[in-house]
């Protein structure tokens, strides 16, 4: 995986089905701050919903169990595993972890 513009970015895994990535998509992301710091990140998305074998291979491919998990990339590409999550995450504490990624990239 690439970032362009020398940004880093985050691949959020999600899935209609998943409760907990619904609620990341209503409450955390359209947030103004946590916007404000994913302005200066590449956003990818991988919609798994269907959970089939193409499904499968990409969760697998990166090691996620199933959504909700988000991956953060450096600006060379390389994942930044130290901050990987996997679940709901509030606003606030969202905005934390990504000035954390922000500030590591």
């Amino acid at each position: 995986m690439s970032a362009s513009a020398g940004s880093g970015a985050m691949f959020d895994f999600y899935a209609d089905w998943c409760v907990e990535c619904k609620r990341m998509e209503r409450n955390t992301f359209p947030e103004p701050g946590v916007r404000a710091l994913l302005a200066g990140m590449k956003l990818l998305q991988a919609d798994v919903t269907a959970n089939d074998d193409t499904d499968q291979e990409l969760m697998q491919a990166f090691g996620v169990i199933g959504p909700p998990a988000i991956l953060f990339f450096d600006r060379n590409g390389r994942e930044m595993k130290d901050f990987r999550l996997v679940g709901y995450f509030e606003p606030a504490e969202f905005s934390t972890h990504l000035q954390q990624v922000l500030a590591a990239q």
